[in-house]
């Protein structure tokens, strides 16, 4: 993938990886649209970045996507790469059996369904440009799951499953399909969670992250797995057993 001369659409660009995303492609030279929820936090976002062009959209509702798909169409007819980074993540504790459906469910909503109402929708505007790329967000945690956040781990785990078979369906398009598996990376993400959580876990500040993403995207590295995230995914694959054990100790101050 080249990394200038794009029109990139970046959900959840208002703060964390999708902000220092769009920063590292605006220093690149191309043309960066964020998407979030909170519009405090994208004219915040608008005013630090400068350059970047903002809308205001929630992945997870549908009427929200097809606005999005349309002024996108209308506004930015050479958006070429889509960047699913939309998501959140908290800790659940399942014993209590009393969590409301919106609770339990909102990680689905955002990190899940989100990323396919827009792949859906925008795919048609990527069939009709140059150089066009998918690129969906998941997490080391989408190779062995963190009991402490067990909904989160879930979607993570389904979007690398979706994302093989939306890779495997494109294959004889132009359209190009990426995972980025980040690490725990320093982003606000990281408030919801206990210190015990993410004891003697590296934590890889965000630009350097960021940096790294955009190499293996530079040279079409379609699964991208970033510092602690591929080794999970090596220990998924050859000590799943262990590994598990030691992400399962999170839970011991819920027992």
């Amino acid at each position: 993938m080249k990394l200038s001369g794009n029109t990139i659409l970046i959900t959840g660009g208002s703060s964390g990886i999708g902000f220092e995303m769009a920063r590292q492609f605006l220093l690149k030279g191309n043309e960066v649209v964020i998407t979030g929820r909170d519009e405090k936090k994208l004219q915040d976002a608008k005013q630090q970045l400068g350059g970047v062009r903002i809308i205001r959209n929630d992945v997870s509702n549908p009427d929200d996507v097809e606005k999005l798909h349309q002024q996108a169409v209308k506004d930015y007819p050479d958006l070429n790469i889509l960047i699913n980074n939309a998501g959140i993540m908290q800790t659940l504790n399942l014993r209590n059996g009393n969590l409301s459906a919106t609770y339990l469910t909102q990680e689905i909503d955002i990190n899940l369904k989100g990323t396919m109402l827009m792949n859906n929708a925008f795919l048609p505007l990527l069939w009709h440009n140059n150089n066009p790329a998918i690129v969906n967000v998941t997490s080391g945690l989408a190779f062995v799951p963190l009991p402490i956040a067990p909904v989160y781990c879930s979607t993570k785990a389904a979007i690398h499953s979706y994302t093989l078979s939306l890779r495997a369906q494109l294959r004889n398009t132009a359209i190009k399909v990426f995972e980025l598996a980040p690490p725990l990376t320093e982003t606000g993400m990281l408030g919801g969670f206990d210190e015990e959580d993410i004891k003697g876990v590296p934590i890889m500040p965000v630009e350097n992250m960021v940096a790294a993403f955009l190499k293996g995207f530079a040279k079409d590295n379609y699964e991208i797995r970033i510092g602690v995230a591929n080794q999970l995914w090596f220990m998924s694959r050859f000590f799943p057993r262990f590994i598990f054990a030691q992400l399962s100790k999170s839970i011991n101050r819920l027992l």
